[in-house]
Protein backbone atom coordinates (compact mmCIF):
# COMPACT_ATOMS: atom_id res chain seq x y z
CA UNK A 1 0.00 0.00 0.00
CA UNK A 2 2.46 2.33 1.11
CA UNK A 3 4.43 1.83 -2.58
CA UNK A 4 1.13 3.20 -4.07
CA UNK A 5 0.55 6.30 -1.67
CA UNK A 6 2.10 9.01 -3.92
CA UNK A 7 -0.22 7.66 -6.95
CA UNK A 8 -2.72 7.85 -4.82
CA UNK A 9 -2.31 11.02 -3.22
CA UNK A 10 -1.58 12.55 -6.86
CA UNK A 11 -5.00 11.08 -8.15
CA UNK A 12 -6.94 12.76 -5.45
CA UNK A 13 -4.92 16.08 -5.28
CA UNK A 14 -5.71 16.10 -8.87
CA UNK A 15 -8.96 14.95 -8.79
CA UNK A 16 -9.72 17.69 -6.08
CA UNK A 17 -8.61 20.31 -8.11
CA UNK A 18 -10.23 19.48 -11.79
CA UNK A 19 -13.57 18.47 -9.71
CA UNK A 20 -13.44 21.22 -7.28
CA UNK A 21 -16.72 23.42 -8.82
CA UNK A 22 -18.98 20.30 -9.63
CA UNK A 23 -18.29 19.15 -5.58
CA UNK A 24 -21.01 20.59 -3.61
CA UNK A 25 -20.12 22.91 -0.17
CA UNK A 26 -22.19 20.05 2.18
CA UNK A 27 -19.98 17.40 0.77
CA UNK A 28 -16.43 18.98 1.22
CA UNK A 29 -17.91 20.01 4.77
CA UNK A 30 -18.88 16.40 5.58
CA UNK A 31 -14.88 15.41 3.98
CA UNK A 32 -13.30 17.88 5.98
CA UNK A 33 -15.04 16.94 9.11
CA UNK A 34 -14.20 13.19 8.49
CA UNK A 35 -10.30 14.39 7.97
CA UNK A 36 -10.45 16.04 11.00
CA UNK A 37 -11.65 12.42 12.36
CA UNK A 38 -8.95 11.26 11.49
CA UNK A 39 -6.33 13.44 12.56
CA UNK A 40 -7.72 13.43 15.80
CA UNK A 41 -7.52 9.54 15.70
CA UNK A 42 -3.53 9.69 14.10
CA UNK A 43 -2.72 12.39 17.07
CA UNK A 44 -4.37 10.30 19.79
CA UNK A 45 -2.51 7.26 18.45
CA UNK A 46 1.01 9.18 18.49
CA UNK A 47 2.28 9.13 21.86
CA UNK A 48 2.06 5.69 21.80
CA UNK A 49 3.68 4.72 19.03
CA UNK A 50 6.16 7.11 19.78
CA UNK A 51 7.10 5.22 23.78
CA UNK A 52 6.45 1.49 21.83
CA UNK A 53 9.13 3.13 19.37
CA UNK A 54 11.35 4.53 21.60
CA UNK A 55 11.22 1.79 24.02
CA UNK A 56 11.97 -0.88 21.54
CA UNK A 57 14.66 0.73 19.56
CA UNK A 58 16.54 2.33 22.83
CA UNK A 59 16.35 -1.02 24.91
CA UNK A 60 18.22 -2.72 21.66
CA UNK A 61 20.57 -0.21 22.07
CA UNK A 62 21.07 -0.72 25.65
CA UNK A 63 24.10 0.54 26.92
CA UNK A 64 24.81 2.73 24.01
CA UNK A 65 21.36 4.18 23.82
CA UNK A 66 22.26 7.50 25.93
CA UNK A 67 25.23 7.97 23.75
CA UNK A 68 23.26 7.61 20.39
CA UNK A 69 20.25 10.29 22.14
CA UNK A 70 22.88 13.08 22.79
CA UNK A 71 24.18 12.28 19.59
CA UNK A 72 21.08 13.15 17.86
CA UNK A 73 19.93 16.34 19.90
CA UNK A 74 23.63 17.67 19.66
CA UNK A 75 22.90 16.89 15.38
CA UNK A 76 19.72 18.49 15.75
CA UNK A 77 21.22 21.65 17.47
CA UNK A 78 23.81 22.22 14.38
CA UNK A 79 21.19 21.43 11.60
CA UNK A 80 18.45 24.01 12.73
CA UNK A 81 21.55 26.43 13.30
CA UNK A 82 23.21 25.98 10.27
CA UNK A 83 20.20 26.16 8.38
CA UNK A 84 19.02 29.77 10.39
CA UNK A 85 22.42 30.57 9.42
CA UNK A 86 22.45 29.82 5.96
CA UNK A 87 18.91 31.75 5.64
CA UNK A 88 20.88 35.06 6.77
CA UNK A 89 22.30 35.46 3.47
CA UNK A 90 19.09 34.79 1.47
CA UNK A 91 17.14 36.90 3.76
CA UNK A 92 19.74 39.88 3.46
CA UNK A 93 19.25 39.61 -0.33
CA UNK A 94 15.52 40.07 0.17
CA UNK A 95 15.81 43.26 2.35
CA UNK A 96 17.61 44.96 -0.29
CA UNK A 97 14.51 44.22 -2.57
CA UNK A 98 11.96 46.27 -3.28
CA UNK A 99 9.00 44.65 -1.26
CA UNK A 100 5.60 46.32 -0.09
CA UNK A 101 3.15 43.12 2.01
CA UNK A 102 0.27 43.88 3.41
CA UNK A 103 -1.54 41.77 6.26
CA UNK A 104 -3.78 39.10 4.64
CA UNK A 105 -7.11 39.28 5.34
CA UNK A 106 -9.06 36.63 7.05
CA UNK A 107 -11.64 35.13 5.10
CA UNK A 108 -14.70 32.53 6.60
CA UNK A 109 -13.18 29.51 4.95
CA UNK A 110 -14.78 25.76 4.78
CA UNK A 111 -15.77 24.76 8.04
CA UNK A 112 -16.27 20.81 9.17
CA UNK A 113 -20.77 19.80 8.88
CA UNK A 114 -19.87 18.34 12.52
CA UNK A 115 -16.97 17.68 15.02
CA UNK A 116 -15.81 14.57 16.53
CA UNK A 117 -12.55 14.59 18.44
CA UNK A 118 -10.58 12.29 20.22
CA UNK A 119 -9.13 13.99 23.53
CA UNK A 120 -5.08 13.16 23.80
CA UNK A 121 -4.27 11.32 27.04
CA UNK A 122 -0.68 11.88 27.29
CA UNK A 123 1.56 14.44 25.26
CA UNK A 124 3.73 13.73 22.63
CA UNK A 125 6.87 14.82 24.62
CA UNK A 126 5.76 12.95 27.58
CA UNK A 127 5.45 9.94 25.72
CA UNK A 128 9.04 10.27 24.06
CA UNK A 129 11.12 11.07 27.16
CA UNK A 130 9.24 7.70 29.23
CA UNK A 131 9.86 5.42 26.35
CA UNK A 132 13.72 6.64 26.09
CA UNK A 133 13.77 6.09 30.33
CA UNK A 134 11.88 2.78 30.76
CA UNK A 135 14.09 1.42 27.63
CA UNK A 136 17.20 2.32 29.23
CA UNK A 137 16.33 1.55 32.74
CA UNK A 138 14.63 -2.41 31.94
CA UNK A 139 17.57 -2.79 29.03
CA UNK A 140 19.92 -2.63 31.95
CA UNK A 141 17.54 -4.43 35.00
CA UNK A 142 15.70 -6.32 33.37
CA UNK A 143 17.13 -7.09 29.64
CA UNK A 144 15.17 -10.57 29.16
CA UNK A 145 11.29 -8.60 30.04
CA UNK A 146 12.57 -6.01 27.89
CA UNK A 147 13.42 -7.71 24.75
CA UNK A 148 9.84 -9.45 24.92
CA UNK A 149 8.25 -6.37 25.48
CA UNK A 150 10.89 -4.94 22.29
CA UNK A 151 9.24 -7.96 20.03
CA UNK A 152 5.24 -6.94 21.31
CA UNK A 153 6.06 -3.31 20.75
CA UNK A 154 7.52 -4.40 17.17
CA UNK A 155 4.03 -6.09 15.62
CA UNK A 156 1.63 -3.90 17.75
CA UNK A 157 3.70 -0.60 15.68
CA UNK A 158 3.47 -2.57 12.52
CA UNK A 159 0.04 -2.76 12.65
CA UNK A 160 -0.77 0.53 13.79
CA UNK A 161 1.18 1.58 10.52
CA UNK A 162 -0.44 -0.49 8.56
CA UNK A 163 -4.32 0.83 9.42
CA UNK A 164 -2.84 4.55 9.64
CA UNK A 165 -1.56 3.99 5.83
CA UNK A 166 -5.10 3.07 5.11
CA UNK A 167 -6.77 5.95 6.07
CA UNK A 168 -4.38 8.26 5.16
CA UNK A 169 -6.15 8.59 1.72
CA UNK A 170 -9.07 10.27 3.32
CA UNK A 171 -7.23 12.57 6.05
CA UNK A 172 -5.55 13.90 2.73
CA UNK A 173 -8.56 14.02 1.07
CA UNK A 174 -10.38 16.54 3.58
CA UNK A 175 -7.21 18.87 4.07
CA UNK A 176 -6.86 19.55 0.17
CA UNK A 177 -10.23 19.92 -0.19
CA UNK A 178 -9.99 22.67 2.11
CA UNK A 179 -6.78 24.54 1.16
CA UNK A 180 -8.64 24.84 -2.37
CA UNK A 181 -11.52 25.67 -1.15
CA UNK A 182 -9.99 28.68 0.79
CA UNK A 183 -7.91 29.60 -2.19
CA UNK A 184 -4.81 29.27 0.15
CA UNK A 185 -3.14 28.23 -2.57
CA UNK A 186 -4.07 30.99 -4.87
CA UNK A 187 -3.44 33.93 -2.39
CA UNK A 188 0.28 32.24 -2.41
CA UNK A 189 0.87 32.37 -5.62
CA UNK A 190 -1.18 35.56 -6.34
CA UNK A 191 -0.17 38.17 -3.55
CA UNK A 192 3.11 37.17 -2.54
CA UNK A 193 4.92 35.39 -5.24
CA UNK A 194 8.13 36.68 -5.04
CA UNK A 195 8.87 36.03 -1.27
CA UNK A 196 6.98 32.74 -1.52
CA UNK A 197 9.24 31.66 -4.52
CA UNK A 198 12.65 32.84 -2.66
CA UNK A 199 11.35 31.08 0.54
CA UNK A 200 10.54 27.87 -0.98
CA UNK A 201 13.49 28.01 -3.50
CA UNK A 202 15.73 28.14 -0.83
CA UNK A 203 14.59 25.98 1.88
CA UNK A 204 13.83 23.26 -1.53
CA UNK A 205 17.79 23.66 -2.61
CA UNK A 206 19.12 23.26 0.70
CA UNK A 207 16.98 20.05 1.78
CA UNK A 208 17.73 18.31 -1.90
CA UNK A 209 21.62 18.98 -1.02
CA UNK A 210 20.76 16.88 2.00
CA UNK A 211 19.29 14.06 -0.11
CA UNK A 212 21.88 14.63 -2.74
CA UNK A 213 24.98 14.16 -0.34
CA UNK A 214 23.31 11.34 1.69
CA UNK A 215 22.54 8.99 -1.57
CA UNK A 216 23.97 10.55 -4.69
CA UNK A 217 23.36 7.41 -6.74
CA UNK A 218 19.21 7.02 -5.37
CA UNK A 219 18.12 10.95 -4.91
CA UNK A 220 15.27 10.99 -6.43
CA UNK A 221 14.05 6.95 -5.38
CA UNK A 222 14.67 9.15 -1.51
CA UNK A 223 12.74 11.69 -2.18
CA UNK A 224 9.86 9.84 -3.91
CA UNK A 225 9.90 7.41 -1.16
CA UNK A 226 9.38 10.76 1.05
CA UNK A 227 6.82 12.39 -1.01
CA UNK A 228 3.54 10.48 0.94
CA UNK A 229 4.74 12.13 3.94
CA UNK A 230 5.51 15.48 2.23
CA UNK A 231 1.77 15.48 1.16
CA UNK A 232 0.46 14.99 4.61
CA UNK A 233 2.60 17.17 6.14
CA UNK A 234 1.73 20.39 3.53
CA UNK A 235 -2.43 19.55 4.28
CA UNK A 236 -2.48 18.63 7.71
CA UNK A 237 0.05 21.09 8.82
CA UNK A 238 1.19 19.19 11.71
CA UNK A 239 4.84 17.06 11.37
CA UNK A 240 3.29 15.23 14.03
CA UNK A 241 0.53 13.81 12.28
CA UNK A 242 2.40 13.22 9.07
CA UNK A 243 5.18 10.96 11.40
CA UNK A 244 3.96 7.75 10.50
CA UNK A 245 4.65 8.44 6.70
CA UNK A 246 7.98 9.93 7.58
CA UNK A 247 8.94 7.44 9.34
CA UNK A 248 8.10 4.90 6.95
CA UNK A 249 9.40 6.92 4.14
CA UNK A 250 12.94 7.05 6.18
CA UNK A 251 13.11 3.44 6.79
CA UNK A 252 13.28 3.17 3.04
CA UNK A 253 16.09 5.95 2.53
CA UNK A 254 18.51 4.42 5.25
CA UNK A 255 20.70 1.21 5.30
CA UNK A 256 19.93 1.31 9.07
CA UNK A 257 15.79 1.13 9.78
CA UNK A 258 16.31 1.38 13.67
CA UNK A 259 18.13 4.01 13.26
CA UNK A 260 15.05 6.42 11.58
CA UNK A 261 12.46 4.80 14.00
CA UNK A 262 14.97 6.59 16.78
CA UNK A 263 15.63 9.72 14.97
CA UNK A 264 12.09 10.62 14.00
CA UNK A 265 9.80 10.18 16.43
CA UNK A 266 12.70 11.87 18.86
CA UNK A 267 13.38 15.06 16.83
CA UNK A 268 9.91 15.17 14.54
CA UNK A 269 8.84 19.06 16.66
CA UNK A 270 12.09 20.18 17.04
CA UNK A 271 14.33 19.69 13.77
CA UNK A 272 12.30 22.26 11.62
CA UNK A 273 14.24 23.05 8.56
CA UNK A 274 11.21 24.73 6.70
CA UNK A 275 11.00 27.17 10.41
CA UNK A 276 14.91 27.81 9.82
CA UNK A 277 14.55 29.28 6.46
CA UNK A 278 10.78 30.85 6.50
CA UNK A 279 10.93 32.96 9.60
CA UNK A 280 14.01 34.44 9.33
CA UNK A 281 13.73 35.15 5.66
CA UNK A 282 10.15 36.76 6.38
CA UNK A 283 11.48 38.93 9.78
CA UNK A 284 14.13 40.60 6.95
CA UNK A 285 10.99 40.63 4.47
CA UNK A 286 9.15 43.00 7.34
CA UNK A 287 12.03 44.61 8.85
CA UNK A 288 12.52 46.14 5.15
CA UNK A 289 8.43 46.63 5.44
CA UNK A 290 8.48 48.64 8.16
CA UNK A 291 11.89 51.09 7.70
CA UNK A 292 13.96 49.30 10.29
CA UNK A 293 17.52 48.41 9.72
CA UNK A 294 18.65 45.25 8.83
CA UNK A 295 20.60 43.18 11.30
CA UNK A 296 24.04 42.98 11.39
CA UNK A 297 25.72 39.28 11.74
CA UNK A 298 26.76 39.36 15.33
CA UNK A 299 22.97 40.71 16.24
CA UNK A 300 21.51 37.89 13.53
CA UNK A 301 24.27 35.29 15.36
CA UNK A 302 22.85 36.09 18.39
CA UNK A 303 19.17 35.66 17.91
CA UNK A 304 20.18 32.01 15.56
CA UNK A 305 21.14 30.78 19.57
CA UNK A 306 18.01 31.58 20.83
CA UNK A 307 16.31 30.65 17.97
CA UNK A 308 17.83 27.39 18.09
CA UNK A 309 17.27 27.17 21.59
CA UNK A 310 13.28 27.94 21.57
CA UNK A 311 13.04 24.84 18.91
CA UNK A 312 13.09 22.72 21.87
CA UNK A 313 9.60 24.17 23.20
CA UNK A 314 7.17 24.63 19.55
CA UNK A 315 4.06 23.25 20.40
CA UNK A 316 3.00 20.37 17.63
CA UNK A 317 0.04 22.35 16.52
CA UNK A 318 -0.37 24.26 12.82
CA UNK A 319 0.95 27.52 13.42
CA UNK A 320 3.03 26.66 16.24
CA UNK A 321 6.43 27.51 14.78
CA UNK A 322 5.99 30.90 14.59
CA UNK A 323 3.95 31.21 18.24
CA UNK A 324 7.38 30.43 20.56
CA UNK A 325 9.12 32.42 18.47
CA UNK A 326 7.81 36.08 18.75
CA UNK A 327 9.57 36.45 21.85
CA UNK A 328 12.64 36.17 20.51
CA UNK A 329 12.02 38.36 17.14
CA UNK A 330 11.10 41.01 19.86
CA UNK A 331 14.12 40.91 21.97
CA UNK A 332 16.93 40.28 19.39
CA UNK A 333 15.36 41.77 16.13
CA UNK A 334 13.05 44.59 17.41
CA UNK A 335 9.92 43.33 16.51
CA UNK A 336 6.99 45.53 17.17
CA UNK A 337 3.35 44.49 17.99
CA UNK A 338 2.05 45.14 14.75
CA UNK A 339 5.03 43.19 13.24
CA UNK A 340 4.62 40.36 15.04
CA UNK A 341 1.09 39.90 13.48
CA UNK A 342 2.53 40.76 10.03
CA UNK A 343 4.82 37.69 10.47
CA UNK A 344 2.55 35.28 11.87
CA UNK A 345 0.07 36.02 8.97
CA UNK A 346 2.89 35.45 6.72
CA UNK A 347 3.71 31.88 8.22
CA UNK A 348 0.18 30.89 8.62
CA UNK A 349 -0.54 31.57 5.05
CA UNK A 350 2.88 29.60 4.43
CA UNK A 351 2.38 27.05 6.76
CA UNK A 352 1.39 24.24 4.56
CA UNK A 353 4.95 24.99 2.61
CA UNK A 354 6.48 25.27 6.04
CA UNK A 355 5.69 21.85 7.31
CA UNK A 356 6.05 20.07 4.32
CA UNK A 357 9.52 21.13 4.25
CA UNK A 358 10.15 20.21 7.80
CA UNK A 359 9.05 16.82 6.95
CA UNK A 360 11.55 16.42 3.97
CA UNK A 361 14.03 17.95 6.53
CA UNK A 362 13.32 15.01 9.15
CA UNK A 363 13.77 12.58 6.35
CA UNK A 364 16.95 13.58 5.17
CA UNK A 365 18.34 14.20 8.60
CA UNK A 366 18.04 10.40 9.21
CA UNK A 367 19.40 9.98 5.71
CA UNK A 368 22.60 11.60 6.72
CA UNK A 369 22.71 10.39 10.28
CA UNK A 370 22.58 7.22 8.90
CA UNK A 371 25.44 8.21 6.25
CA UNK A 372 27.74 9.68 8.91
CA UNK A 373 27.81 5.85 10.45
CA UNK A 374 26.20 6.35 13.55
CA UNK A 375 26.02 2.44 13.40
CA UNK A 376 29.86 2.11 13.14
CA UNK A 377 30.56 4.51 15.98
CA UNK A 378 28.14 3.17 18.41
CA UNK A 379 27.91 -0.23 18.15
CA UNK A 380 24.35 -2.00 18.34
CA UNK A 381 21.86 -0.56 16.48
CA UNK A 382 20.10 -3.63 14.94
Amino acid sequence: MFSKMPVIMLAIIGAIFLLDGFIPYEVKSHVFALSLLVKSIIIFSLPFIIFMLLFKTVAKLSSGATKVIFLILAAVCCSNFISTMVSYQIGSSIYHMDLSLAIPQDVAGLQPAWSQTIPSVVTNDIAMFSGLILGVVMSLMLPQAATAISGIFDKVVAVAFKLLTLIVPVFIAGFVLKLNHDKVIHTIAQDYARIFILVAASVAAYIAFLYFIANRSGFLNSVKNMFPAAIAGFSSMSSAAAMPLTIMGAEKNVQNPMLARLAIPTTVNIHLIGDCFAIPIFAFAVLKNYGMAEPEFYSYLIFALYFVLAKFSVAAIPGGGILVMLPVLESQLGFTAEMASMITALYILFDPVITCANVMGNGGFSMVLDRLGYKAALGTIK
